[in-house]
C-alpha cells in the first residue's frame, strides 16, 4: 500500500509545483479535471518510482476562463495529458508546445465531458474529507455538506435539551 497527499495550488503555482515533483523524480502519471458547481477542478497524478506516496495535485480554475500554464516544459508527456483534458473539458493549457486535439476531431466544437450547469455537483460532495495539515483562510472545498449539516443538527439538538 501507498500513501496519497493531496495538495491543492493555484494555477500560477502549477509549474514550480511540478518542478519540485521532477527535482524530487517523480512522475506524471495523468492530467484530468472535474466539472463541479465551482469551476474545474484539474487533478495532476504523481508517482514515485522508489517512495510509497503517490501526489495529487488539485487546481481550481473557473468556468469564465478555464486555462492554466502547460507543465509539459517540465514533465514532457503532459503534452498528451494536456491535450486529452482540452479534447474533453475545453481546459487550455498556455504553453503547451502542440496543444491541438489528441483524441477528438479537429473541427468539433463541443467538450464531452462537460456537464450543464444544473448537473453540476458541489466539490465538497465529491471529494472524500481527508485531515486538512494546512489551509489558506477561507479555503472550504473539503468541508463536506452533510458533515456540516450534522454537526448543526447535533448543536441544534443539544441547545434544545439544554446538553
Amino acid at each position: 500500500t501507498s500513501t496519497a497527499v493531496y495538495f491543492y495550488a493555484s494555477g500560477s503555482e502549477i509549474v514550480r509545483a511540478a518542478k519540485l515533483l521532477h527535482k524530487e523524480e517523480y512522475f506524471l502519471k495523468s492530467v484530468t479535471a472535474i466539472d463541479a458547481k465551482e469551476g474545474y477542478l484539474v487533478v495532476y497524478l504523481f508517482d514515485h518510482m522508489d517512495r510509497p506516496c503517490r501526489v495529487a495535485l488539485r487546481v481550481l480554475v473557473s468556468h469564465a476562463a478555464p486555462k492554466l500554464p502547460s507543465i509539459a516544459g517540465v514533465f514532457h508527456g503532459a503534452e498528451w495529458h494536456e491535450r486529452e483534458t482540452l479534447d474533453f473539458y475545453g481546459i487550455e493549457f498556455s504553453g503547451n508546445p502542440n496543444l491541438v486535439p489528441l483524441l477528438l476531431p479537429a473541427d468539433l466544437d463541443v467538450h464531452p465531458l462537460q456537464k450543464e450547469e444544473g448537473a453540476r455537483a458541489s466539490l465538497a460532495d465529491l471529494l472524500t474529507p481527508c485531515e486538512v495539515l494546512r489551509a489558506e483562510p477561507g479555503f472550504d472545498l473539503l468541508t463536506p455538506k452533510a458533515e456540516e449539516e450534522g454537526k448543526k443538527a447535533k448543536t441544534a439538538g443539544a441547545e434544545a435539551t439544554g446538553a
